[in-house]
């Protein structure tokens, strides 16, 4: 809280500073900091947005092994820097897929079952 007192003591009054450039309002995308030059200038210094990275879509935690940047930045990336070389790598973590892998597996397993299963019944009954 005391880095914000500051900043509105610098901002506020005299310490006023004016946008360099030609958005006016003091939203998400256009957040300023006050820097005092050796001059004695107060001057703006623009942030950055930060970034959030990509998520894994099934529980959403951030995806390890692929950098966070803008979503514009990404086209300046190799492949090999955007996904990670596995199913579904870049999209789902490796938690979830192993689950999608078992479940698919128990799925074909439970088929065969049944299907064993009625044969044994047309065996009986014949």
């Amino acid at each position: 809280s005391d880095t914000k007192q500051w900043y509105q003591r610098r901002v506020r009054g005299d310490g006023r500073v004016t946008y360099t450039r030609r958005h006016a309002y003091h939203t998400q995308s256009n957040k300023a900091k006050v820097i005092k030059t050796p001059g004695g200038k107060l001057v703006a210094h623009y942030h950055k947005k930060s970034a959030k990275g990509p998520r894994c879509g099934d529980c959403g935690i951030s995806l390890p092994g692929i950098k966070h940047l803008r979503p514009k930045q990404y086209k300046n990336l190799k492949k090999r820097e955007k996904t990670v070389s596995r199913a579904y790598g870049g999209s789902r973590c490796a938690g979830c897929v192993r689950q999608r892998v078992v479940r698919a597996f128990l799925i074909e397993e439970q088929k065969i079952v049944k299907q064993v299963l009625l044969e044994k019944q047309k065996k009986k009954k014949a």
